[in-house]
């Protein structure tokens, strides 16, 4: 099954091409061929990196949820780097 639009908001992808290669970002927008991709330090919110979906792997296991104010880089932040603690996984 396809995800949808609004469905991979908020989930993590790993880069899969580019100098970004490997790193992990949360989705914070998406359009028909691109997602916008904040890691909440060097990409952030306000200036997200915008990344051709077959240049990414979403992580399916975990999903930060959008608040009333969007998405925040702090929250993003700390979901990352939860993800990255509880699958052991080197930044």
């Amino acid at each position: 099954m396809a995800t949808t639009r609004q469905d991979m908001e908020g989930m993590l992808a790993v880069s899969k091409a580019g100098h970004d290669r490997a790193d992990i970002f949360v989705i914070i927008r998406e359009d028909d061929e691109y997602v916008y991709l904040a890691d909440g330090r060097n990409r952030t919110v306000d200036r997200p990196k915008k990344k051709n979906k077959k240049h990414v792997q979403v992580i399916k296991k975990a999903r930060l949820e959008k608040t009333a104010y969007g998405f925040e880089d702090l929250e993003i932040k700390r979901t990352i780097k939860m993800y990255q603690e509880g699958a052991n996984v080197k930044s």
